[in-house]
């Protein structure tokens, strides 16, 4: 796969199965979950540095300086711990369709216990996504189906032409994509996933965006895959640089914990108090670290920043 060079912060996870559609077979998500781990394993401690359930009761602990937390708020401990990881991650696959799900005509031949595996599996690679403290920006080219869209909406930066194609093809075949939709739900709304899933109807990344979920590439007026191409990857090399150099590692993480965190929290009402006061903890946690007072300095002195993370 002869991908663009990427800044020194960012790394690519890639589905490497283009001869098939790049299609998410028990040896493909065996990779994908490899080639995640060891983007996200301390090379100083061999463990797996995943960001904490997204549950508010781990504020405290992380506010008190948990030494299992220690490395979301610390530069010192997240350089020591992080070293020679990367801060941004690049989901993308080669060939002509992103991905077209799982592999059916494997699915078919595989003993129960081996297709409880795929499907475990495939759950394990979108958790490893969601906890990921490096952000997962996704390029979505042609077409994503089933577990492929799973995936790609899984990521928290999709990145598509307006004209890219996803489909929930489950129901056609007497299978629903209920495990896809888990994702795909949380990302478009239960309604129009629902549809997708009880029809499945195909959609182009346009008509699904509704509420700026993708983000979107216009199809260039020439009639040309080259320049289509081109102005995708353009827009992901913009936004790579943009998380990767442009801003500090450490703040992208626990950012993205504190995010997912408020958007499940309960409480009165629809929550929003509550989101609200723990937003403002967050905010305060943020203020002490070196990344922001760099930053905050950065901007008074107009300069730009040197990130610690």
């Amino acid at each position: 796969m002869n991908f663009p060079k990427l800044p020194a912060k960012a790394a690519y996870i890639t589905i490497n199965n283009p001869a098939k559609r790049n299609t998410l077979s028990l040896a493909i998500l065996r990779d994908l979950r490899q080639q995640l781990r060891d983007k996200l394993t301390s090379p100083r401690t061999g463990k797996l540095l995943t960001l904490p359930p997204f549950q508010p009761s781990i504020l405290e602990k992380i506010e008190q300086g948990h030494p299992d937390y220690l490395w979301l708020t610390s530069a010192e401990t997240w350089r020591e711990l992080r070293q020679d990881l990367p801060n941004v991650l690049v989901l993308r696959s080669d060939g002509p369709v992103f991905s077209s799900g799982h592999d059916l005509k494997e699915i078919v031949q595989l003993s129960h216990d081996d297709v409880k595996e795929t499907f475990r599996l495939c759950a394990e690679v979108m958790e490893l996504i969601r906890h990921s403290p490096a952000p997962v920006v996704c390029r979505i080219q042609s077409m994503a189906l089933a577990a492929g869209f799973q995936l790609a909406m899984t990521a928290d930066y999709p990145i598509a032409l307006a004209n890219t194609k996803f489909r929930l093809p489950g129901a056609s075949i007497g299978l629903p994509c209920t495990s896809p939709s888990t994702a795909i739900s949380r990302r478009l709304g239960n309604g129009l996933t629902y549809r997708m899933l009880a029809t499945a109807d195909w959609m182009t990344a346009a008509e699904v965006n509704g509420q700026g979920t993708l983000d979107i590439v216009p199809v260039p007026t020439a009639d040309s895959p080259d320049e289509a191409n081109k102005a995708l990857e353009e827009r992901v090399d913009h936004v790579v640089n943009r998380l990767a150099v442009e801003t500090a590692g450490q703040p992208l993480a626990l950012g993205k914990w504190a995010y997912w965190t408020q958007v499940g929290m309960g409480g009165q009402g629809d929550g929003y108090v509550e989101a609200a006061q723990f937003a403002g903890r967050v905010m305060a946690l943020h203020a002490k670290a070196e990344d922001a007072k760099e930053g905050m300095a950065a901007f008074i002195e107009k300069r730009d920043p040197v990130w610690k993370t």
